[in-house]
Parts: C-alpha cells; sequence; structure tokens
C-alpha cells in the first residue's frame, strides 16, 4: 500500500510541475526576450542568471517555483548576486509577456 501512495504522490507533483508552465507560451516569450530581456541575461549583466546556465536556473526554479520567478520578475528584486528592476526595466510589458519570457529563458536552460 505505502508503494502506491508513494507513487501517487510522485505522480501528483510530476503533474503539478508539468503545469507551471501551461499558463505560459515559452514560444512567444522568445521575442520578448530578444527584445527585452537579452541585454542582461545573455552576459550575466547586473547578475542576471545567463541563459543556457542549467545550474543557476535550476536552483532558482527549486527555491520559488515558476509563479515565483515571475513575480519576482514583474515586480522586480535585489537579492545577494544582484538585481532586476520591475519586469526587466520595460514598464510596457505585460504580466504575461515577462512570464512568457521566463518560460522562454528556463526553456533554453534545461
Amino acid at each position: 500500500m505505502s508503494r502506491f501512495v508513494s507513487a501517487a504522490l510522485v505522480g501528483a507533483a510530476l503533474l503539478v510541475s508539468g503545469n507551471a508552465f501551461a499558463a505560459y507560451n515559452a514560444a512567444a516569450g522568445a521575442g520578448v526576450y530578444n527584445a527585452s530581456c537579452a541585454t542582461c541575461h545573455k552576459g550575466g549583466m547586473m547578475g542576471a542568471p545567463k541563459v543556457g546556465d542549467k545550474a543557476e536556473w535550476a536552483a532558482r526554479f527549486k527555491a520559488t517555483g515558476m509563479d515565483g520567478m515571475v513575480a519576482k520578475s514583474i515586480a522586480g528584486f535585489k537579492g545577494a548576486k544582484g538585481m532586476m528592476p520591475a519586469k526587466g526595466g520595460n514598464v510596457k510589458l505585460t504580466n504575461q509577456q515577462v512570464g512568457d519570457a521566463v518560460a522562454y529563458m528556463i526553456s533554453k536552460s534545461k
């Protein structure tokens, strides 16, 4: 019985984590990334995690999950390694566009 419960819990966790990206469109985020995010995330400016740095993105995703990463990207934050202005400094971006860009960067950093 405990194996069944463990398997069910693992399955539920995978289902939930798989849905973390359901609200975001990584393909649509490519254009947002190129126009607004690449300046910092391509080279690591101001402590931004570089797109493609699997360890850095995995640690951030593990710490806050998708919703937390998107929320921080929308609101901006200052961390131990650097800072990010709200919406990466492009206040014209919608929250959806920011989420799409985050999904894009994560997808390129797996």
